[in-house]
């Protein structure tokens, strides 16, 4: 795409700045967040809106990372690109 090999020895970094990709952490945040407004504007008794209010403290696992929740996560996306749940 830019006429580099691997032989060139150029970092990925430096092929993404020149060309503008975005970056795949932003792409899934974005999609998360079109996903939720979405979600917001159907029924409450939709099958999604119930997975939502799904909460997993009673869920025990044995080792490892706890499990999140799908509001955790879109808070978090929420947090970081500076919105507000209404302004979706």
């Amino acid at each position: 795409m830019c006429d580099y090999t691997k032989m060139d020895r150029i970092r990925n970094v430096v092929i993404h700045e020149k060309v503008s990709i975005a970056r795949i952490e932003d792409n899934m945040r974005e999609t998360r967040l079109r996903w939720f407004e979405q979600v917001k504007r159907m029924c409450i008794y939709a099958p999604v809106r119930r997975y939502e209010m799904n909460n997993l403290m009673h869920y025990r696992r044995r080792r490892g990372r706890p499990k999140t929740s799908w509001n955790e996560i879109i808070t978090c996306d929420l947090k970081s690109m500076g919105l507000m749940e209404d302004m979706t």
